[in-house]
């Protein structure tokens, strides 16, 4: 017989007992003079109207009730407790914490918990105006105390609806979501801190300020300026009124593209309408059609769901041998969120309206010089960049796209002379299956997530010195699929912690991969006896997730981008910054953010590297070293039409908000049109919509900043370029040159500039020679 477990208390009885043992001891308490100010002075009569309120409390149904005292307290002795009380079961609220409560938060304490935040921050914001001196201390200290505790709670509830979306989420941050943009208008536009920070430029002890704070003070009075300090009066309030709504577009643009993501489901009964999909893709598919009811569903008979999904939606675009299937699913992709209630047209036209008004009211001509004023690029620079990648990549796009016709018509296929959009990802598996007998399904087993995970961090430890260990347990998460690590030093203290989420969840999580901010280093929030707060972040990916028995088998892009995730990661972790404002990815620009990120994918094809991680999930066999060659020689494969792919990008980013006028007859479809004739081999469907889930620039922060993937690769492939140099079969050189990234790229943070940090760890400024050579776009010899 199993043993009876005991079953919590009820709510309702823990408060009885809380309530009596408060009644017996209140006496006591309120004479006590260390009982907490924020209760004691919201409650002058401790010894009828503490009881009163505990009593309050109670259930109608308590008999504790009985000795209630006849006396009501006063309405607003009544609200101040309920505030207090619900401050204090409010995990928003909590005054301190190692790591955040994420498994606490419910959608419920949103509205009041970040209301009371920005109250209380508020309050802070004041005193620091009243106050305010040009000293670090008096001004810049309280100040990040400010931004930090706003960064770190909003972050929680952000993160959140990121990660765990629900309905009653959205509505509370919707509700909420205007008091914080005006809390944060109402502190970059603060003219007492900015005088102060102008004060401080302009003193005598500038010179005697390091690097960090330097940059710092530019920084604030830039960011200031940008907030529209410098407005007045009708000005003002127009800026703030765009902010605002700018704030709520873009939220509904990401909603939007979550929802008609989730929206298209493909229910499949024949499996001849799946043919050619490999066993992974059939088992997820089959676990999703579970998921959504078809209990008795499995891999081998049925039914399988479809969805728009990245794991899903890839694997029949290379796989499926149905071209029905795949022409339905493309263009259910690439419209999303353009009709019905969930399109995106219109937030498109009123977000590139009001980014130009905004542009005008600072002073600017367009938007994109608004975005370049934080970058290290200006807009000149950046289509020289462009148009020099687009020239090297288009003959190879051409011939990628006469390689594909020639080999569809090799093998017989009745659409060869007729190739198009929903064919191109099919017939280029193909091919490169048969050009270098290598096949992404087939290398799947070697890349179980744990191995990858493992010879990640076994490289960072040969790289930077570091150590990860597994820390779970030791912070709350938001769902069991979520890892938890401790970054230590070579002393074996820890330096840094970190989150891994993994896996896809369709119904709660947005697409794509991110890495963001969960603390900052900090010399001023340091507890626990450190000399600084420690960084924290998290890694978001949507990867395969494991089916049944089976742990998670990546693909070799996934492979990628759990490097490239970690890479930022390790930029946030590993900085050696105690400036908060400057610490790890904070106040670097925005167009050099991407350089280690990228950087850590170049070592996926590294031998050693690659094979440490390659081992077959089942027998535990290191991937043949035939197929790590066939991995390399294919590493090039149609390289230019990838290239263009993402300059096709940048330009439309560009063009909307540099050239492009949204008040002015040509639509945004046409302005991509437009771009496509110079950046796509084949022309883009009349239909297509892509710009409706372009959510890196319109729900995002790469709003005329695409390019910055572009930008930060010529600095990664040149920073890469180094170990070459070094010879990447050379362990003690690699072992060298790492230190030397780890105490320049990854330590420095924001407190020098990207280029003065670039030149310390390469000697020399960056060259794009580099990145053309490893995409195969130049000669070897050049």
């Amino acid at each position: 017989m199993a043993h009876a477990r005991a079953r919590p208390r009820p709510r309702q009885h823990i408060q009885v007992l809380v309530a009596a043992a408060m009644l017996l001891l209140s006496s006591a308490l309120f004479t006590t003079a260390r009982f907490p100010l924020a209760v004691s002075a919201r409650l002058p009569n401790p010894t009828t109207t503490t009881r009163l309120l505990l009593f309050a409390g109670l259930p109608s149904s308590s008999p504790l009730r009985a000795f209630c005292p006849r006396a009501r307290p006063s309405p607003a002795t009544c609200a101040a407790f309920s505030s207090t009380m619900a401050a204090a079961d409010n995990p928003l609220l909590v005054a301190d914490f190692d790591f955040p409560p994420f498994d606490r938060v419910e959608p419920s304490h949103v509205r009041p918990g970040i209301r009371e935040l920005l109250t209380r921050l508020e309050g802070e914001l004041e005193e620091l105006e009243k106050g305010v001196e040009p000293t670090w201390g008096k001004l810049v200290e309280p100040l990040e105390r400010i931004t930090d505790r706003l960064e770190v709670i909003w972050g929680m509830v952000d993160h959140l609806k990121a990660v765990k979306d629900s309905a009653d989420l959205r509505a509370a941050v919707e509700e909420v979501q205007p008091d914080k943009v005006k809390f944060q208008l109402r502190l970059g536009q603060s003219k007492p801190i900015y005088e102060a920070f102008k004060a401080i430029r302009n003193s005598s002890d500038w010179d005697s300020l390091s690097d960090a704070r330097k940059r710092i003070v530019e920084a604030q009075i830039k960011e200031a300026v940008l907030s529209g300090v410098a407005l007045e009066d009708e000005q003002r309030e127009k800026f703030n009124q765009i902010e605002q709504e700018l704030e709520k577009l873009t939220q509904k643009f990401s909603e939007n593209v979550l929802d008609a993501t989730k929206k298209f489901e493909k229910l499949i009964t024949d499996k001849k309408e799946i043919e050619g999909l490999p066993a992974t893709a059939l088992g997820l598919a089959a676990q999703t059609a579970v998921s959504k009811g078809h209990e008795n569903a499995t891999a081998e008979n049925g039914p399988w769901v479809i969805t728009l999904d990245a794991p899903s939606y890839i694997p029949v675009m290379q796989h499926a041998q149905n071209r029905a299937l795949r022409e339905e699913v493309y263009r259910a992709y690439l419209t999303r969120a353009s009709s019905g209630e969930l399109d995106n047209t219109n937030i498109i036209s009123q977000v590139l309206k009001l980014r130009l008004e905004k542009a005008k009211l600072l002073g600017y001509k367009n938007y994109a010089e608004v975005s370049m004023a934080q970058k290290m690029a200006t807009v000149e620079r950046v289509e020289e960049l462009l148009e020099k990648l687009r020239a090297a990549s288009w003959g190879h796009a051409v011939k990628d796209m006469e390689d594909l016709k020639i080999f569809a018509k090799d093998s017989g296929s009745p659409e060869a002379n007729d190739l198009t959009h929903w064919d191109l990802t099919f017939w280029s598996e193909r091919l490169r299956e048969s050009k270098y007998d290598i096949n992404e399904e087939e290398l799947r087993p070697y890349f179980a997530l744990p191995k990858v995970m493992d010879g990640l961090f076994t490289l960072a430890h040969k790289l930077f010195g570091v150590t990860v260990e597994p820390a779970d347990g030791l912070a709350p998460v938001w769902h069991s699929d979520v890892k938890f690590y401790c970054v230590k030093d070579s002393s074996n203290s820890p330096v840094a912690y970190f989150y891994f989420d993994p896996y896809s969840r369709p119904s709660e999580k947005r697409g794509g991969a991110w890495m963001n901010v969960v603390f900052s280093r900090s010399r001023v929030l340091a507890r626990n006896g450190l000399a600084a707060r420690l960084p924290v972040a998290h890694m978001v990916c949507n990867q395969t997730p494991p089916v049944g028995d089976k742990p998670s088998l990546m693909t070799f892009r996934e492979v990628e981008t759990v490097f490239h995730e970690f890479g930022h990661a390790l930029q946030h972790m590993l900085t050696k910054q105690d400036e908060g404002f400057v610490a790890g990815i904070r106040g670097v620009e925005w167009d050099a953010v991407e350089l280690p990120s990228q950087f850590m994918e170049n070592w996926c094809y590294h031998k050693n590297t690659l094979l440490s991680i390659a081992k077959h999930y089942e027998n535990g066999e290191t991937l043949p070293e035939e197929i790590y060659a066939k991995l390399v020689a294919a590493k090039n494969f149609r390289a230019g039409t990838f290239s263009l792919r993402q300059i096709r990008f940048a330009s439309v980013d560009m063009e909307l908000h540099t050239t492009y006028d949204p008040n002015g007859s040509l639509s945004i479809y046409d302005v991509d049109r437009r771009v496509a004739e110079r950046t796509q081999v084949l022309a883009p469907l009349p239909e297509d919509r892509f710009l409706c889930s372009f959510s890196h620039i319109f729900a995002g922060g790469y709003a005329a900043g695409y390019y910055s993937y572009k930008w930060a690769e010529v600095l990664s492939a040149d920073a890469f370029s180094a170990f070459e140099d070094a010879g990447l079969d050379n362990e003690k050189a690699i072992e060298e040159t790492g230190r030397r990234f780890r105490d320049t790229v990854l330590a420095l943070g924001g407190g020098k500039s990207p280029l003065e940090v670039f030149v310390s760890f390469r000697g020399r400024e960056p060259s794009p020679e580099p990145l053309l050579r490893h995409n195969g776009l130049l000669p070897v010899a050049a």
